[in-house]
């Protein structure tokens, strides 16, 4: 039997059977930004995969690659969010039930604007030529107004502080915390190009020679500047004891047991007296208390007892009420004899911790926010360097960490030692604490100083000038330090260039930004007149 088909009606559409790729290349490109911006958060404290960054980035250039400007901004944003997700936990356990995931979800979303703008503008700088350098630029570029805004600026995450360790650091001596992260990007975008030509065997003909230097070239560089890195005392030593009298794991609620830490500190001040006077660990030339261990109102007897007892200065993290009322972060100078002098305040207070951005907004997503809820007073950096045990001392406090200024200031004021007091208790036992003693280790390279981190609950340390964590604290323990430290009057080239490189490297992007859109005009504008020549 025969079956005869018809043939479709003269004039009807010829249906094509359609080849579906499954999934979309989207899609892929999708999943590969966030597999990329994972990896990116694994090259984070505590974990010592520093070398993952290059490797994230490269994920991300390939993600980018041919990409227009709105498709580079959704990856890029993609990248941003699934890496300050994870890397930013911490506030949920700081703000606890009473706040909610809310400020968790937003400031995540936020942060990762910031990273969808850098992965639009790459794909407008990467048709230029030494376009992984311009694009490297492009990311590190946008780094700077994220010390700015949101809510005062918030630069935890940047690329520098994922190099504690490593190849990179090094650089830190130079151009700091800008350099260092340009450094990590360039390697990565530098790798992805050379890998995109080497499986492309038709492009072959191109020159790879700036991939491969792009590549490879900020490895090298920070190997060789190794050897530079000055840890040698140039003015003498001291030895410095800090003092973690530990505190409880209940996030914000600490708030309310300050007379808790005070007990603890001075319960762990007298134990580590105890074991001076007995022989057991050095007689200290300088005594650290950690960031809020007491509150300071006006005269304090038992503070001055104890400092007296130790017969040698002791900076004292403390809450300052001013006159009016208001209270200020401090870290106050206490002599043994004359007792509390010169006073520093926090000057980068933290959103949501010490002072609440939007106030009236927050209040309508939680109960926390009360009339009785104050914000702190920032300082005017006033007596960031103090003189005390015979040498200046540089302090920063906490937060103050994650930018560049506090420390470079104190270093071109004088300072020879760099003290971090902190409290990290509101953070429980997250990487929090890791991931702020990551930055602590990355401004001793650039400043070319030793650095005393004094946490309430841990982690404290001793941080050599090169970086290296020569003794440390655990978590959620009462201990004491005491080492000894390097003093160093050295500048490095860093502190010389101060924010200019910063600033230089921004000029740069955006130049690059306006050729790529330059360029881009240029491209619209021949195509057009090359299709209009073939209408003719």
């Amino acid at each position: 039997m025969a079956v005869t088909v018809a043939d479709p009606e003269p004039g009807a559409p010829h249906q094509h059977a359609r080849t579906r790729r499954f999934p979309p290349a989207w899609v892929l490109r999708t999943a590969a930004a966030l597999v990329s911006g994972f990896a990116y958060y694994l090259s984070f404290a505590p974990r010592p995969l520093w070398w993952l960054a290059p490797l994230a980035f490269a994920g991300l250039a390939l993600v980018l690659r041919g990409r227009r400007f709105r498709a580079g901004f959704g990856y890029g944003f993609a990248f941003g969010f699934v890496f300050f997700l994870p890397l930013l936990t911490w506030l949920l356990d700081f703000l606890g039930p009473d706040f909610g995931p809310w400020p968790w979800l937003g400031l995540s979303f936020a942060l990762a604007l910031y990273h969808g703008l850098a992965g639009g503008l790459i794909t407008l700088v990467s048709r230029l030529p030494a376009a992984p350098l311009w694009g490297a630029l492009v990311f590190i570029a946008l780094e700077t107004p994220r010390a700015w805004f949101p809510f005062g600026g918030f630069p935890w995450g940047r690329v520098a502080f994922s190099q504690p360790e490593g190849a990179f650091l090094p650089l830190a001596s130079i151009g700091g915390a800008p350099l260092v992260g340009l450094a990590v990007v360039l390697t990565g975008f530098g790798l992805a190009t050379l890998a995109a030509r080497l499986w492309d065997v038709r492009k072959l003909t191109r020159p790879v020679t700036f991939a491969a230097l792009a590549a490879l070239l900020p490895v090298v560089a920070g190997l060789a500047l190794w050897p530079a890195i000055g840890t040698g005392a140039q003015d003498g030593e001291r030895t410095v004891a800090t003092v973690q009298g530990n505190a409880p794991d209940i996030g914000l609620a600490l708030q309310g047991q300050r007379t808790v830490l005070r007990d603890n500190t001075i319960a762990e001040s007298r134990r580590l007296l105890a074991a001076v006077r007995a022989g057991k660990v050095p007689q200290p030339d300088l005594l650290v208390w950690p960031e809020s261990a007491t509150t300071v109102t006006g005269p304090d007897l038992e503070v001055d007892q104890l400092v007296a007892n130790f017969g040698v200065p002791a900076l004292i993290g403390a809450i300052y009420r001013l006159p009016d009322g208001h209270l200020q972060n401090s870290v106050i100078a206490w002599d043994p004899r004359t007792g509390p002098g010169a006073r520093y305040a926090k000057q980068q207070l933290v959103p949501f911790g010490e002072y609440v951005p939007a106030r009236k907004v927050a209040q309508l997503v939680t109960p926390f926010l009360d009339s009785e809820t104050v914000d702190m007073v920032p300082g005017d950096g006033a007596n960031q360097t103090m003189p005390a045990a015979g040498t200046k001392v540089g302090v920063f406090i906490c937060y103050e960490t994650a930018f560049d200024y506090p420390a470079r200031d104190a270093v071109r004021d004088g300072a020879e030692l760099l003290v971090v007091p902190t409290n990290n208790a509101w953070y429980g036992r997250s990487e929090m604490s890791v991931q702020q003693l990551a930055m602590s280790r990355l401004r001793a390279v650039e400043h070319g100083r030793a650095v005393v981190v004094s946490a309430v609950s841990g982690v404290s340390a001793i941080v050599a000038p090169d970086g290296t964590v020569t003794s440390s604290t655990g978590l959620f323990t009462a201990d004491s330090l005491v080492g000894r430290v390097p003093l160093r009057t050295q500048t490095t080239l860093s502190d010389r260039l101060g924010a200019w490189t910063e600033y230089g490297l921004l000029a740069l992007a955006i130049a690059g930004v306006a050729g790529g859109l330059v360029l881009r005009f240029r491209t619209r504008r021949t195509s057009a007149g090359t299709a209009g020549e073939t209408a003719d």
